[in-house]
């Protein structure tokens, strides 16, 4: 702690200086020397109007002078692919990052902008992962791409934190998914990084934001194509491991000045191994469990869409997307029972698992946009999904004496678990210019209703009979409300603001029902909730930038996680003969109150220092109900102290360039369940050390070699976790004209990937380890068909939208282009 404050203070120390409205900076070419003769256009971000021309001298130099307002910055050569900055508010003086041209690989026909994408880009709210941009993602499903991502943590159980907190929502395309636990992990799992344009990890959401996630956003961004004209691109990837797993697909799309239409398809087929290991001590008995778990994945992705410009100032638009999967989950290995003080084996119990699963996921999309541009903006979007999961386990359970060879008893059971999930949502953003200022209005109507059936049957020879005690079914429904308000402004005197104020109804009732033993009579139960409840969420940021090269920016919200439908129904689950996991209908939300203080140097070395508290915090409680069994279950862990700690950095010479990213967090968790052996006071320490090589080898060659450390940690304000990390090396080849690219990439080369951990509580102590296939190599083929060029005014019209919405926030660039 008092490390991290002494670093604070220290950069907390540098000053602020005026300087007159001036923009200037150098262009080089492909070999780091200065560009001569480069044409370099001062764009107005309205609506990409040249408001000044330069021209650079012998050293690639230019000096540009205006008033004040947002612009975009574009370079251009003869010979060379054109370049064009993020937006950005002029307020000061500016000194752009050096701006590097790449050589055409062909002749173009008119001027094409191409905004080239760093790997990763720092802002000041958010950290955005560009997965097009780099060549170790290939062959990634989108929970693995997590796992790789700076702040981001993937425990054993599959559960997201960011920065040391639990409690991520995740966003596909900017709506939220309903899914939490495995049911999200396995959804997560379907989704190829050839689908993913990008992933956004935003840590302090502004009011328009809905409140759910305390420790903030990851957002999934699917590929897009806005490139006018019809073509399209198609791609296929082969990954070994222990097994072989393929997965290809093709992305077709066609936009004129009236329509765009867009549509594409991934298939995704293979095998997955992973290897868990588990040692409970309960009392006087050690369990001892070697599993082998083998995932069977078969994906059908799909989505499609169509923009409809029926003005220059009105966009209606359609959007479908899903998934349609079918998976397999097996799961081996004896589980043997020693007898502790003489530590001898007592009996063995061999109890596999399969599951035969099915998941199927559609969402639907209709939205209206009305922009002037300079003025008003209007956006309204009504959406409807649903996820319909179907699972069917069956879990026999064989003893044996201790050679494990003679049978003493069996008990066969067959699980079959329907899951339905349907959402409706509408929700109105508007925004206008107020005062100097952006002022917006807007507010969501959304439901959730979700119906589980778990239907328990005892197998035998003659057949299987329904086991109505171990039988439940569970409706949950949830209504938010919500209206938020939010402002932001420029001030000529250097500095930023942003406030905001979002309040949410939340409306959820529960209701378990199966039947219960009273005495010798079996009866109904009915276990009903209901919740109603209303929060107000504030948030607030002020940017200081007199000097663009030292800006500073401090930001504060408040947040909040409700708990996933599962972790609230009652009922007790049997995971095998000797684990339990039941659900608590009085497990309550959770709530963040974060502060944030970031500094920029440069446009390239951003540091972050994040304090958050979060009360209530969920926590998986390991317990026991007799001698020899135990069960899990959530409880709200009192309080939750983390200070964070995030340096960044990248660098680039010549043909050689890093992004180097440092998080640290130290946290503090304190709960008493009890008292004795029931009490938790944690104090923990953890970082996580990320850095990506590019090498531009000439001729179309591109490496990389990207390293990833994570230090020990605690997972679930309980398990003890151990440090783990991986090496990943690619290479790529730019082929026929630049059209198809050939990417070769190995990860995790030296098999360092390898989770584990430990828990004391309650009487029980566990260990537990685990990995996945390691390493494993990967050939991806891409090529792009169809027309390519675009003239520069209508490039830059059709993709200004997007890079506001990358510019949110007045932070800037903070990687280097490709």
């Amino acid at each position: 702690m008092r490390k991290l404050i002494l670093i604070f203070w220290a950069f907390s120390a540098l000053s602020l200086s005026a300087k007159a409205q001036q923009i200037t900076g150098v262009v080089k070419d492909e070999q780091g020397k200065g560009l001569d003769r480069t044409t370099v256009s001062l764009l107005r971000a309205k609506d990409s109007s040249v408001a000044r021309l330069n021209v650079t001298d012998k050293e690639g130099r230019f000096s540009i002078q205006a008033t004040g307002g947002k612009y975009l910055i574009s370079a251009s050569h003869i010979g060379y692919t054109s370049w064009i900055s993020a937006p950005f508010e002029l307020t000061a003086d500016k000194e752009m990052p050096v701006i590097q041209l790449q050589k055409s690989s062909n002749q173009l026909q008119g001027v094409t902008i191409t905004a080239q994408k760093p790997i990763i880009e720092v802002r000041a709210d958010k950290t955005i992962l560009n997965v097009e941009g780099t060549i170790n993602a290939v062959g990634n499903d989108a929970l693995e791409l997590l796992r790789r991502s700076p702040s981001v943590m993937v425990d054993k159980d599959d559960n997201i934190s960011l920065a040391g907190k639990n409690g991520v929502q995740v966003y596909i395309d900017g709506k939220p998914t309903p899914l939490a636990g495995a049911d999200l992990a396995n959804y997560l799992k379907s989704m190829q990084s050839a689908q993913i344009e990008s992933i956004e990890i935003i840590t302090n959401p502004s009011a328009k934001y809905e409140a759910a996630g305390n420790a903030g956003i990851i957002n999934i961004r699917l590929k897009k194509n806005k490139t006018f004209g019809t073509n399209g691109s198609v791609n296929g990837n082969y990954t070994q491991g222990t097994y072989a797993k393929l997965n290809g697909g093709l992305n077709l799309n066609h936009r004129n000045k009236k329509v765009n239409v867009f549509g594409n398809y991934n298939y995704n087929n293979g095998k997955f191994l992973m290897q868990m290991n588990s040692d409970r001590r309960q009392f006087d008995t050690l369990f001892t469990q070697r599993n082998r778990m083998l995932f069977k994945n078969n994906t059908h992705s799909y989505k499609a869409g169509l923009d409809y410009f029926a003005s220059k100032n009105s966009t209606i638009g359609v959007v479908v997307n899903g998934n349609i999967a079918n998976n397999d989950f097996n799961t081996s290995g004896p589980m043997q029972f020693v007898y502790i003080p003489t530590g001898q084996t007592d009996r063995v119990l061999r109890a596999s698992n399969h599951n035969d699963m099915e998941r199927d996921n559609l969402n639907a999309n209709l939205n209206y946009r009305y922009a002037v541009a300079g003025g008003s903006e209007l956006n309204l979007d009504a959406d409807y999904g649903f996820f319909r999961i179907r699972s069917n386990q069956l879990q026999p359970n064989y003893y044996y004496l201790a050679d494990g060879v003679t049978e003493t008893s069996r008990a066969i059971y067959n699980m079959i678990a329907p899951t339905d999930i349907d959402l409706y949502s509408f929700k109105a953003d508007y925004e206008t210019n107020y005062k100097g200022g952006r002022l917006g209005i807007g507010g969501k109507i959304g439901f959730v209703n979700t119906d589980n059936d778990f239907q328990r049957y005892d197998v035998f020879n003659s057949g299987k009979v329904l086991d109505t005690l171990k039988s439940n079914r569970f409706k949950y429904k949830e209504n938010i409300n919500a209206v938020y308000v939010n402002y932001n402004r420029a001030f000529k005197k250097g500095f930023m603001i942003q406030a905001g104020l979002r309040m949410e109804n939340t409306d959820a009732n529960g209701n378990s029902t199966g039947f219960k033993q009273n005495g010798t009579q079996m009866v109904p139960y009915d276990s009903t909730f209901n919740r109603n409840y209303t929060n107000l969420f504030p948030s607030a940021a002020i940017t200081f930038n007199k000097n663009p090269m030292k800006q500073w920016t401090f930001s504060y919200s408040r947040r909040i996680d409700r708990p996933a439908y599962q972790d609230l129904n009652p009922f007790e689950f049997k995971l095998n003969e000797y684990s339990f996991m039941k659900g608590n209908t009085r497990l309550q939300p959770q709530y963040t109150n974060s502060f944030d203080i970031t500094h920029v140097y440069k446009y390239r070395l951003t540091t972050k220092l994040t304090y958050s508290h979060v009360k209530d915090i969920f926590a998986q409680i390991p317990d026991t109900i007799d001698k020899t069994k135990s069960f899990l279950t959530k409880r709200n862990l009192a309080t939750q102290d983390v200070v964070a700690l995030n340096i960044s950095y990248p660098f680039q010479y010549k043909w050689y360039s890093f992004f180097a990213s440092l998080n640290s967090n130290f946290s503090h968790y304190v709960a008493d369940f009890g008292g004795g052996d029931r009490k938790v006071n944690q104090e923990v320490f953890s970082m996580t050390y990320f850095m990506q090589n590019t090498f531009n080898l000439g001729k179309g060659w591109t490496g990389e070699l990207s390293l990833l450390y994570i230090s020990p940690s605690v997972w679930q304000g309980l398990i003890r976790s151990d440090a783990m990390g991986n090496v990943d090396a690619g290479l790529q080849k730019q082929v026929f004209k630049g059209k198809g690219t050939i990417k070769v990439a190995v990860s995790d080369i030296f098999k360092t990937m390898k989770w584990g951990g430990n828990t004391d509580f309650a009487g029980a102590y566990s260990r537990f380890s685990g990995r996945g296939e390691m390493p494993q190599f990967k050939l991806n083929f891409n090529y792009r068909f169809g027309n390519s060029q675009v003239k520069a005014a209508r490039q830059r019209k059709s993709g200004i939208d997007d890079e506001k919405k990358r510019a949110e926030g007045g932070g800037q660039q903070g990687g280097m282009g490709q």
